[in-house]
């Protein structure tokens, strides 16, 4: 019979006689597994439910993951979730560094060329994270810092990443996201059918009047997008007018651009 995958909380049973033991190692791994499945964290008390062991030895653990970081715990200090720790430690694997490595001097080109910012972000739980950014040459621009953390359904980059993903990850998501704000239209599939349909987003800017993000995929080998191009397009009236690249040119170099990236 082929072996199934461990519910969290069970790898410490996995083998009948394992060589070597590290309850406590365990115990860590555990609760890192449990709370990556909930993105709004868990109280003390359910994590000790969830895992069947007792409340001393699951604080003192919780305690020690908090102190270095991997866990976060409310201000009211009865709830605890990831931090973004994992996160920035992943970030230093080779399948993020060789993309932010290959993408970083192409998005500088098209950034001077187009006199147009540029960033790349990657999914993260129910939010996306700008690993690379560039921006267009002179005194004015507009960007998106790298590490910064963008919501998935109120920015062009994350309606762009959740409309490119099979629908079991949307709806994921969508679970796992926040509430958009009031002055939003809700997020309809119908809409997320219709950017990928088109194979990318063209749209008014969903947090700045007067910028339009064009956002394109970078598509991975399971054919769900692993990262999201996006330039917020703004239109020159000074110095750089005559050589900026309209939205329709930005558009196709964009789409070439991540044609090219999803080969690497």
């Amino acid at each position: 019979m082929p072996p199934t995958s461990p519910a969290p909380g069970a790898h410490a049973q996995e083998d009948a006689a394992p060589r070597y033991r590290a309850p406590a190692l365990d115990k860590g791994l555990d609760i890192l597994e449990l709370l990556a499945t909930e993105a709004g964290g868990l109280t003390r008390s359910e994590i000790v439910r969830a895992m069947g062991r007792s409340p001393s030895e699951i604080y003192r653990m919780l305690e020690r993951l908090v102190a270095r970081g991997y866990v976060n715990r409310s201000a009211e200090g009865d709830r605890y979730a990831l931090s973004m720790k994992l996160f920035l430690l992943g970030a230093a694997h080779p399948p993020v560094r060789r993309l932010v490595a290959q993408a970083q001097p192409m998005i500088d080109v098209f950034a001077r060329s187009t006199l147009q910012s540029l960033h790349l972000v990657v999914p993260e739980g129910p939010i996306a994270i700008v690993v690379a950014q560039a921006s267009q040459p002179g005194n004015w621009e507009f960007r998106l810092r790298v590490g910064a953390q963008l919501d998935m359904l109120a920015t062009g980059s994350g309606q762009t990443l959740l409309a490119f993903q099979t629908l079991e990850r949307r709806a994921e998501i969508l679970a796992a996201a926040t509430v958009l704000p009031d002055r939003m239209e809700p997020l309809s599939e119908a809409r997320l059918d219709r950017i990928q349909a088109q194979g990318y987003r063209h749209a008014p800017s969903l947090q700045l009047a007067g910028v339009n993000d064009i956002s394109v995929p970078i598509m991975g080998p399971d054919g769900a997008a692993c990262a999201v191009l996006t330039c917020p397009h703004v239109e020159h009236v000074g110095t750089f007018r005559d050589r900026a690249i309209d939205a329709q040119g930005c558009l196709s170099r964009l789409r070439d651009l991540a044609a090219e990236l999803a080969q690497t």
